[in-house]
């Protein structure tokens, strides 16, 4: 009896054991599940990019000479002041800025912000920046030219000093700046440190190979708190030549590329992306000598004006890779957004203010007899002979023109004969381009000495006052007047802008404002 006994004990025991085994082995499957399903949740849930930058010179900012590193390292390095998606000067490392006098800036510096390895953002490292630019051959070199010395107030203030007013000097302080302390008793130029400079932007370099170079948040952001980073990792690919970047990304392994090249399609196609086409930088228009006889007449000017259509100009002579202007400023600046700057094409119009003011159409050309001599609207176009682009430019404008009976001379100058016939004002209309500006300022159209002769109290009124204020309501009133006027004395007739594409991958999740600055407003908030 106790034999049977002992048996059914250890019976149960056996299958005890054998339970908890089954219910053990389940568990650990279950658990090893869990972690699986956990591990690749937590995968997908890491929000990253991929950019691609070609040639890669220095991913320092400061000495780099190339477009994609300028671009791509504003995710790593901040400026004093920073431009908006509308070209509105705001404040970055600078907290606020004040006027001393026509040649001082007083600055006052953010004072919770850190470097990438801990250490302090101090007004020494805005000192040290602007010396180093005054040093090396640098992009930047412009925004600093007209600084002699910058003065430390104490560790949030600086005092930067210039050899001339410089108006609207703010929008020169979008350059990155750069650590004191990382780099101190090391060659700027040429210290291994600038395969891997650390910054105070939103991300920062976490590895550097020779295919590319990862970027991860930077939890020590001084302002992660008010703009969370849901982007996490952005890796660099890195190419040897924009062929190899562009067809890497064509393939889809890149998630955005941003160029001027025209060409872009014949290298990426049109499928699987979406391409976002802006103004550029570069600016071409008509300068008017306002001190020529017939160009001193307000109606000749109006009827060149409305005789040119420049659409067909960008169609004809470009194949629409440029995009039609109406105003230095119309590229998307914040002062000129709301504003009707353009008279229009209107050849009716155009007959009509010739005639209003005595004009007759003869012979297929304009005259005015005056004082019983008559004149033909006859007059010299100068253009820089080397340029093919242009001189197609002012040959279609000669056609145009001429067709409501407007002729047009064509003078083709070498590089110096133009330049020194700009100089001079030795020309009748003037096509010209200018690289623009970050800033608003007009003095090159506007101030004295520019470039159609042209003067005008009210004009001279408004840079003055523009040039002395940062009331966002007073400058938009100035610069809505201000426009006014140019469309109604018409002393330039503004042409085209050359275009700028940002191409990214359907698949990107974001919101993407870009402009010629950068690509990256809101960044934190995409991924793939």
């Amino acid at each position: 009896m106790k034999s049977n006994w002992i048996k059914y004990v250890f019976i149960i025991f056996i299958i005890a054991i054998l339970i908890f085994a089954v219910f053990k082995i389940r568990q650990d499957q279950e658990n090893s599940q869990l972690e699986e399903e956990t591990s690749s949740s937590e995968q997908e849930q890491i929000k990253e990019i991929k950019v691609g930058i070609a040639s890669l010179d220095t991913i320092n900012p400061i000495l780099s000479n190339n477009k994609n590193v300028q671009d791509i390292t504003k995710l790593i390095y901040e400026p004093l002041v920073n431009l908006s998606a509308d070209y509105k000067a705001e404040p970055c490392l600078a907290t606020e800025w004040a006027k001393q006098n026509d040649n001082s800036y007083l600055i006052k510096l953010r004072e919770n912000v850190r470097w990438a390895d801990g250490q302090r953002f101090t007004a020494e490292d805005v000192r040290f920046t602007i010396d180093r630019l005054k040093e090396v051959s640098s992009i930047y070199s412009y925004n600093v030219q007209y600084v002699i010395s910058v003065d430390v107030v104490d560790d949030y203030t600086v005092k930067i000093n210039l050899d001339r007013e410089v108006p609207f000097f703010e929008y020169y302080l979008t350059f990155p700046i750069l650590s004191k302390d990382y780099y101190e008793g090391e060659d700027f130029t040429t210290t291994a440190k600038n395969s891997q400079p650390i910054g105070t932007g939103r991300y920062k370099i976490d590895t550097v190979e020779a295919s590319n170079i990862v970027l991860v948040k930077n939890e020590a952001w001084w302002n992660i708190k008010d703009e969370p980073l849901t982007l996490e990792k952005i890796t660099i690919n890195l190419y040897s030549s924009i062929g190899e970047l562009y067809n890497s990304f064509k393939v889809g392994n890149l998630d955005l590329v941003a160029t001027d090249n025209t060409s872009l399609t014949e290298y990426i196609g049109t499928i699987g992306y979406t391409p976002k086409e802006l103004k550029g930088r570069n600016h071409t228009f008509l300068a008017f000598n306002t001190q020529n006889t017939l160009l001193s007449r307000l109606e000749v000017r109006k009827a060149i004006s409305y005789s040119i259509d420049k659409d067909n100009i960008v169609s004809s002579v470009f194949n629409n890779q440029a995009i039609a202007s109406n105003f230095p400023l119309d590229y998307g600046s914040w002062l000129c957004q709301d504003a009707d700057t353009s008279s229009g094409y209107n050849v009716e119009q155009a007959k009509q203010v010739l005639q209003e003011a005595g004009w007759t159409y003869r012979s297929n050309s304009w005259q005015k007899t005056e004082n019983r001599r008559t004149q033909r609207i006859e007059l010299n176009l100068l253009v820089k002979a080397s340029d093919s682009s242009r001189v197609a430019v002012a040959e279609n404008i000669k056609a145009q023109l001429e067709t409501q009976g407007i002729r047009i001379n064509i003078v083709q100058a070498n590089d110096d004969e133009y330049t020194n016939r700009i100089n001079s004002k030795n020309y009748d209309i003037a096509l010209c381009t200018l690289t623009l500006s970050t800033t608003p300022d007009l003095t090159t159209f506007f101030g004295d000495g520019n470039l159609a002769n042209y003067t005008n109290e009210e004009i001279a009124s408004i840079m003055n006052e523009v040039k002395n204020t940062t009331d966002e309501n007073v400058l938009k009133e100035r610069y809505s007047r201000l426009i006014e006027i140019y469309k109604t004395d018409a002393p330039y007739l503004s042409l085209y802008n050359n275009k700028y594409i940002v191409a990214y991958n359907s698949g990107l999740v974001g919101e993407l404002t870009p402009n010629w600055f950068s690509s990256f407003y809101g960044v934190e908030g995409w991924y793939k």
